[in-house]
């Protein structure tokens, strides 16, 4: 990325920041309102959306796929199950092993989805996605059945469900950047063998590349910092679908500088996004989730019609 390009996107990304803080219902804008409320919800905004896109841009650079992101891939119905799980069994945000499970289900999820899709060494962009459709609906249930079991819980998992930037612990906040950046520095370090990989699964064994290992780590830091992303705001779909295509449009196909505009652009729809959210309706909100799938689907729609055309 040219260095004019990067600072650009990062001058953009501190001036929506800025003016989100300013944005929403309240006409009056008071020091708590804007640094106990507004501040740590734009930091969530901007950790989710790093999140969220960096995840899809390893899955689309792994699987050689470019309809893949967390969400289609069925790893944040995986996570969200984990979130489920852990208020089923009693299991706060304040416990460490909350994270471990979220992680752990949103791996298993991926793995799951991937391995349905594997017909003899090769994965077909369609059964991938019909895959991640079964497991997401199966997962899909299973929450259903834990609210018609717990209905007392009812509101609050169909809110997780649709995905939103709400009033979450700073220290919750904290510890959830620290992992999300510490996965994306992980995923810069090992961007190079991302690039063989796009080259495709064959090419990469002949240059010396151990797949089925890479594959794993790979599909850990997208599962981490998805679960992560999941964690504080719940599913949000399409971001990491949209972001990493527009940034494959301006930066190119190197993932160390695909995974730095990623990060940003996810930053900045995600703080748009939820900007929109919270004044289309104003003084009421619309969930971040619906606004995202309004605008992820019909782009989703464009590209399968594309990648279609290109099978023909």
């Amino acid at each position: 990325m040219k260095i004019n390009r990067f600072l650009i996107a990062l001058f953009i990304l501190a001036l929506f920041f800025g003016l989100s803080l300013f944005i929403g219902p309240t006409s009056l804008i008071g020091f708590d309102i804007l640094f106990h409320i507004r501040l740590p919800r734009v930091m969530q905004a901007v950790i989710v959306g790093c999140a969220l896109s960096v995840a899809g841009v390893i899955f689309q650079g792994v699987l050689k796929n470019p309809l893949c992101d967390p969400y289609i891939m069925g790893t944040s119905s995986g996570a969200l199950i984990g979130a489920v799980l852990a208020q089923f069994i009693n299991l706060n945000q304040n416990s460490f092993f909350f994270y471990i499970l979220i992680a752990v289900c949103a791996l298993t999820a991926t793995l799951i989805a991937y391995n349905l899709a594997k017909y003899k060494k090769q994965v077909s962009n369609v059964d991938l996605i019909l895959a991640g459709v079964i497991i997401s609906a199966f997962l899909s249930a299973l929450v259903l059945l834990f609210l018609s079991l717990r209905r007392e819980s009812a509101l609050n998992i169909v809110f997780f469900m649709m995905g939103g930037l709400y009033e979450t612990d700073k220290g919750l906040l904290i510890v959830v950047s620290v992992l999300v950046f510490l996965g994306i520095a992980l995923s810069l370090a090992l961007s190079r063998q991302l690039d063989i990989f796009s080259l495709g699964e064959e090419k990469a064994v002949h240059l010396g590349i151990n797949t089925e290992k890479y594959k794993i780590i790979y599909f850990t830091i997208a599962s981490l910092i998805t679960a992560c992303a999941v964690s504080i705001s719940g599913t949000i779909g399409f971001v990491g679908l949209v972001v990493p295509h527009m940034a494959r449009m301006l930066v190119g196909p190197s993932h160390f500088k695909l995974i730095l505009a990623s990060a940003i652009g996810g930053s900045i729809f995600l703080i748009v996004a939820d900007a929109f959210a919270r004044t289309i309706i104003a003084p009421s909100e619309i969930p971040v989730g619906i606004i995202t799938a309004l605008a992820g689907a019909p782009f989703f729609l464009w590209l399968l019609l594309r990648n279609r055309e290109k099978v023909k």
